[in-house]
């Protein structure tokens, strides 16, 4: 069964990056890439209905045309085991959804599609499903995003907002994702006691470092930033509303330690 949880307030964090434009000579360039959607499951390691949701999200983590993401929520700590992956940060990102997509409460596990549709994460057909129903269309992944190496410097280069979703008014952030790739767990207490889980790019932090209003536009990052000890990232290019809640995720880009092109 699931397991729920009433939401509450959102903190925004800033990362300083500096936003700029214009060209520029580069040592390398990725191209852009172009994965079919984004999924963001939250879950713990205190919840006996999680496991089955972590494994999807580890098949999907396998793939290389989705962004996966799991963010483990710290709320159900109480129940007997301290989940060594969750944060403050990852719980209020769940609630601030939550009031998005004017859900009464939180559970888990919940897996997001492109910041558009919800649904429960371990029910394999319906995630993969959403996924391939919103690739290719407006509520896809429409703004390419690609990085450049200058040296210590990373450029992000954000495009323009397709035709098709031109005219409308659009408010986006671009938010930086720090995860750990893989990490096996022994579970010795609470719901799961007894049991060992391989979680997959469990999120360690997510900062917004930039604003976008439909233009084309770059943000500069220093390249310690990007991989560190050896950490995956992605970025997420995501309208946010008039009280900064999440919405739908415009664009996306991942990369593992040992991903070439940085």
């Amino acid at each position: 069964m699931f397991r729920l949880w009433i939401p509450g307030h959102y903190l925004a964090v800033a990362l300083g990056l500096l936003a700029f434009t214009g060209p520029g000579s580069a040592e390398s360039t990725s191209p852009p890439v172009g994965p079919i959607g984004v999924v963001e499951l939250f879950t713990s390691q205190g919840c006996n209905s999680c496991p089955p949701a972590d494994a999807v999200l580890g098949e999907l983590a396998a793939r290389d045309d989705v962004v996966a993401l799991a963010y483990h929520v710290d709320y159900w700590d109480y129940l007997g085991w301290r989940d060594a992956l969750a944060s403050p940060a990852n719980s209020e990102r769940q609630r601030r959804y939550a009031g998005a997509l004017q859900r009464a409460s939180v559970y888990t596990p919940q897996a997001i599609v492109n910041g558009r549709r919800d649904m429960n994460g371990a029910d394999r057909g319906r995630v993969t499903s959403t996924l391939e129903a919103l690739a290719g269309t407006v509520d896809g992944l429409q703004v390419d995003i690609s990085l450049k190496d200058r040296g210590d410097t990373i450029v992000v280069n954000v495009g323009s907002i397709p035709e098709a979703l031109k005219g409308e008014s659009v408010n986006a952030h671009l938010v930086f994702v720090d995860y750990t790739p893989q990490r096996t767990v022994e579970i010795r207490a609470g719901e799961n006691r007894g049991r060992s889980i391989q979680y997959r790019n469990a999120v360690n932090r997510i900062q917004t470092i930039g604003m976008w209003d439909g233009a084309a536009k770059s943000f500069e990052m220093p390249k310690a930033e990007l991989v560190q000890k050896g950490n995956g990232c992605a970025l997420l290019l995501q309208r946010v509303d008039k009280d900064g809640r999440p919405g739908a995720i415009l664009g996306a880009f991942a990369m593992n330690p040992g991903d070439g092109g940085l």
